[in-house]
């Protein structure tokens, strides 16, 4: 599980892509992505999450985020990735699916 906390931006996001690529690279196939404590999230932090995704699907993996409610919630279904992401209201669902 990765928790995130603060903002996802053009500044941060690099920082999020290469720890997510470090544990994938490490051999987490499955990875639940905690975003309830995320202020802000652009389109770099989408980016970063859409990669993530793609790189776990190539290894047979899943990618889960936790999200319930907010602005972090409201870009993920505006731009419809909330038909892509598996997205679950609290942490005992997303761990337990």
């Amino acid at each position: 599980m990765l928790d995130i906390v603060g903002e996802v931006d053009l500044y941060t996001a690099p920082a999020l892509r290469d720890r997510i690529a470090s544990l994938i690279d490490g051999g987490v196939r499955r990875l639940v992505v905690n975003l309830e404590e995320v202020g802000f999230l652009d389109s770099s932090g989408l980016g970063v999450l859409i990669g993530a995704l793609r790189r776990l699907k190539e290894h047979d993996g899943v990618l889960r985020l936790v999200c319930n409610e907010g602005s972090t919630l409201k870009v993920l279904t505006v731009t419809g990735l909330d038909k892509v992401f598996q997205i679950h209201t609290d942490l005992g669902s997303a761990t337990a699916s």
